[in-house]
């Protein structure tokens, strides 16, 4: 990856991912001259503050049990929500009451608790990098613990901040609450926070007001699928990972942090009782009886009605040869009800504000109110594979028409294309077809429960389904993959949105901007050479898609899976970055994980190549006449594009001047690679190929994101394809 000021970063990033040491240093006594003095501090560690509160003695003996006092006396940022000794009281007599093993607690005491209950209360309670207050005043802010598990925030009718609807930071609604030390900030709570251990089949099965939603899980069998908490091995223990090599040769081989099990996680779209009833009543649908058996049996009917002829748009069962079924075996995967629920269900696991990558810019990077990564009027949106075998779903946040809502299959007419190469075209050209379900934050009917152990549920306002609308419209559009959506594993493991700080946080004694994985950690990626590396760049200042980038190194060959699409003639892209460090590859599409499938994609590429280079053509758009567009054609020619427009890729950014700053523009060239045209199948799996040839174990690969454009979309002869 091309890193802007990259010697300097790369330091400054290092530096950071080091600020955690395994053997937690102590901080300079004298904060004043330790460099790390805020004239609010108290000029304390949050351990050592910590120390001295006895109303807080009971979370310390915790925190000791587990070796986390340590991290909060050491250097690094933390932010710790530290219950009261009553509350601690309070949760472990609930704990020893709430099951007949006692939560394998020894007795009803503080020193009665396991030490992996120690771990997780102490671990939830923690997060590696600082939440202020002000941060935390928002409803619905989701902040991810130590425990690599959500915490929601809220604010209650005295202005005191909730954590998961129930524990106040006491002192919260007079700033008075929050307590900053030299290594962070201390909160005080009057409980311990309360989390959802159940799992999403269980939840359904009590969730009030979801009670048909929850008996169409259950008549499917679809309550099974999600019951899942982790991967297991053929005798259903959790899988335990081993990597012999963690080291990051980007910084000096430093180690990385690397997952030693892997959490499975689901997004679940629900339709309350409420919206079902009205859609189905408004539908002429009325059940025989007002109970949950009547609605069911009329949630059927509706259900044979949108899927019954699915077989007119639903390429994959033309395909495949399948029977859509409207009988009573619900539990076929092709029965009507099953597909109408399936699509509802993602293998991603995500809260409500974690749908869309939406980060907000700082002071520097990029400047307060510009959306990080997003720029030029560029709208958060991505793709997530469901349950129903190979289909998408595509979640939209169109901020400039719609301010903070989000949508669900949200279809605009010639989305992706423009009149005006300088802008995303007109509105008379971008009507809106179909409006697409609104995607609602969980209230507080369901908040407690819409996190769970293994996924979400998030409440929509409308009926979602998979009907003619969504291949021929809402994606017969640019499809922009990004690595770190399309594969679960970053997504359920919290992986996704982490940041420097926090990776290193979890790191102690490692370096926090990269993740490395064993090579059989995703189910989507296959190495065939047990000298590939695999690495995930967590959200930092990169020229990257979303902050982030899926890479690696060594002496690389690994196949990739990619998102199904609908059947239709496609043009593959892919972006990357021209790098001195980056490897000489051969790609290669296939229809299966086998070699024997792959058929290579043109010549081997070599990402070393610089740019400007005439082999590409790179050229600083924004200082040519006009814009770049015949620049561009004379790219495309050559196999390539500039990046796109709608993301920032540089550190100089001021507001009111976005275009410099984006991945069109001076100094921050990024590529897009031509691959290719040929016809994808819907039922077709799609594996790519990327496989090293040169001998050099320390030159890098990367898979950032991949575009899969209609050719349609391409060879418009009305519209150009837009720069975004």
């Amino acid at each position: 990856m091309k890193i802007i000021n990259s010697k300097k970063i790369v330091v400054a990033l290092a530096a950071v991912g080091m600020m955690v040491t395994a053997c937690n240093p102590e901080p300079d006594e004298d904060a004043k001259t330790s460099g790390n003095y805020d004239a609010e501090t108290t000029g304390l560690t949050i351990g050592a503050m910590i120390d001295e509160d006895a109303n807080l003695s009971s979370f310390n003996y915790i925190l000791q049990r587990c070796g986390m006092d340590r991290m909060m006396k050491s250097y690094g940022q933390y932010t710790c929500f530290a219950p009261s000794n009553e509350a601690i009281a309070e949760y472990i007599d609930s704990l020893y009451k709430a099951e007949d093993n006692h939560n394998s607690m020894t007795e009803n005491s503080l020193e009665g608790l396991s030490d992996s209950l120690c771990n997780d209360i102490a671990l939830y309670h923690l997060t590696s990098t600082p939440q202020e207050l002000s941060m935390l005043g928002g409803n619905g802010k989701t902040i991810t613990t130590m425990l690599r598990r959500a915490m929601s925030t809220s604010v209650d009718s005295e202005g005191l901040i909730l954590l998961n609807s129930r524990a106040h930071i006491i002192g919260s609604n007079d700033v008075t609450g929050e307590v900053k030390g030299t290594n962070g900030i201390l909160y005080r709570l009057d409980m311990v926070v309360p989390r959802n251990n159940s799992k999403m089949n269980d939840v359904f099965a009590e969730l009030e007001g979801y009670t048909i939603f929850a008996e169409a899980l259950k008549r499917t069998g679809l309550d099974d699928s999600i019951s899942v908490t982790q991967k297991t091995d053929e005798m259903g223990m959790p899988i335990v990972y081993q990597l012999d090599d963690c080291t990051d040769n980007m910084a000096n081989n430093a180690e990385c942090y690397w997952p030693k099990t892997c959490d499975v996680k689901f997004t679940i779209f629900a339709e309350s009782d409420e919206i079902i009833k009205k859609t189905l009543t408004d539908a002429g649908y009325n059940p025989t009886t007002d109970d949950t058996e009547g609605w069911f049996q009329a949630l059927a009917k509706y259900c044979g009605q949108v899927y019954g002829g699915a077989s007119g748009w639903y390429d994959y069962v033309n395909e495949k040869g399948i029977q859509v079924s409207t009988g009573e075996d619900y539990t076929n995967r092709f029965n009507v009800v099953n597909m109408f629920m399936a699509y509802h269900i993602l293998y991603c696991g995500m809260p409500y504000n974690e749908l869309v990558f939406m980060r907000p810019g700082t002071t520097t990077n990029p400047p307060q109110g510009l959306l990080w990564n997003y720029c030029n009027g560029g709208e958060p949106y991505d793709y997530y594979e469901t349950m129903l075998p190979n289909t998408l779903v595509k979640i939209w946040n169109p901020r400039n028409s719609r301010g903070s809502r989000i949508y669900i299959n949200r279809w605009v007419q010639n989305n992706t294309l423009t009149d005006d190469p300088t802008s995303m075209g007109s509105a008379g050209m971008h009507t809106v077809m179909q409006e697409g379900v609104e995607v609602q934050n969980p209230d507080e009917t369901i908040k407690d429960k819409s996190a769970t152990i293994n996924g979400y549920i998030i409440p929509i306002k409308s009926m979602l389904v998979y009907d003619k609308n969504v291949p021929q419209g809402v994606l017969n559009e640019r499809l922009r993959f990004d690595s770190s959506t399309f594969l679960p594993e970053l997504v359920n493991n919290g992986f996704r949105y982490l940041s420097v700080d926090e990776a290193s946080g979890l790191n102690s004694g490692g370096h926090g901007t990269r993740i490395a994985f064993p090579l059989n950690f995703f189910d989507n990626v296959v190495c065939y050479s047990t000298t590939t590396v695999l690495r995930y760049n967590v959200k930092g200042w990169y020229r990257a898609y979303q902050a982030d980038a899926f890479q690696g190194w060594g002496v690389y060959d690994l196949a990739i899976k990619l998102p199904p699409v609908p059947t239709n003639e496609y043009e593959l892209r892919l972006f990357y970055t021209p790098m001195d460090h980056a490897g000489m590859m051969q790609f290669y599409m296939g229809k299966s994980s086998a070699k024997n499938t792959m058929v290579p994609l043109g010549i081997p590429l070599d990402a070393r190549i610089d740019e400007t280079d005439p082999l590409i053509g790179w050229t600083s758009f924004y200082d040519e006449d006009d814009m770049g567009v015949a620049s561009d054609q004379a790219m495309r020619n050559r196999g390539y594009m500039r990046g796109p427009y709608s993301f920032f890729g540089g550190t100089n950014v001021t507001v009111g001047n976005e275009t410099n700053a984006n991945c069109r523009g001076d100094g921050v060239a990024t590529l897009r690679l031509i691959l290719g045209t040929d016809r994808y199948l819907q039922s077709d799996d799609h594996w790519f190929r990327i496989k090293s040839v040169i001998d050099d174990k320390d030159l890098k690969w990367q898979l950032d994101f991949v575009e899969l454009v209609p050719t349609s979309v391409v060879n418009s002869n009305t519209y150009a394809e837009d720069w975004y």
